[in-house]
């Protein structure tokens, strides 16, 4: 099983990783069109005035300093995993078994070294960077989708990037509603408790107690599985 995540806004500063190159990231095999993306969003961070989508850091990627992407992203579903307070043998299913969809990289594994950037989610460096990475990565996770179930646990935005046809979803009720405002931190308290479990079937998955998480109903759609939960 593969888990899914979207990125966060909010990043950490600073790394002890060298910069970008090839061996930063998983898929080595597209790493010269990956940096080809990276390319075009440096000459375009040069002339762009748009600091709120951009940032106000002209510094070419290239040169700056990379940490774990897992570690990097600190919004509030990264802050729910807490990936440090892990057992190492957690850290490492992660490290292994998490995709995050970077706006900028493209998909990248929890382990994957990147540095501080600022890319908005919608933003468009100059070009369609969405429809330039599905193209790149929908041939390379389609065959890994065939032999392992994808749990999405992303904004349906990034389907923009990738839809996996194997897939299983989660909703959350609280009190009769579907929250959307606070998914994210029940993503990453998701995420951190299948680490810890590490069940390798959908069987395994549902015997799995959250906390604060009741799953009250399983949703057949096409062979997928939505999983209902209630917020207790």
């Amino acid at each position: 099983m593969k888990i899914l995540l979207a990125p966060s806004e909010t990043k950490s500063k600073g790394g002890n990783f060298p910069p970008v190159n090839k061996i930063s990231f998983k898929f080595p095999q597209i790493y010269e069109k990956r940096k080809e993306i990276i390319k075009k969003y440096n000459e375009f961070i040069k002339t762009t005035d748009d600091i709120k989508n951009f940032g106000e850091n002209k510094t070419s990627i290239f040169t700056l300093p990379t940490k774990k992407a897992i570690l990097r992203y600190s919004g509030v579903a990264f802050k729910h995993i807490d990936y440090e307070s892990l057992d190492e043998i957690s850290k490492k299913w992660l490290d292994e078994n998490v995709l995050i969809f970077s706006n900028l990289f493209g998909v990248i594994s929890a382990n994957d070294k990147i540095p501080h950037y600022t890319l908005k989610q919608t933003a468009k460096p100059g070009f369609d960077i969405y429809k330039a990475h599905k193209e790149i990565y929908t041939p390379i996770l389609d065959e890994i989708n065939e032999k392992e179930i994808f749990i999405d646990l992303r904004a349906k935005f990034y389907e923009k990037i990738y839809k996996p046809k194997n897939y299983i979803t989660f909703k959350f009720i609280k009190n009769g509603k579907v929250i959307s405002h606070f998914a994210k931190a029940y993503r990453g308290l998701l995420t951190r408790i299948i680490a810890i479990h590490k069940p390798k079937e959908t069987n395994e998955l549902l015997k799995i107690e959250f906390p604060n998480i009741q799953i009250i109903e399983v949703i057949e759609k096409k062979g997928n599985k939505e999983i209902v939960c209630e917020i207790i």
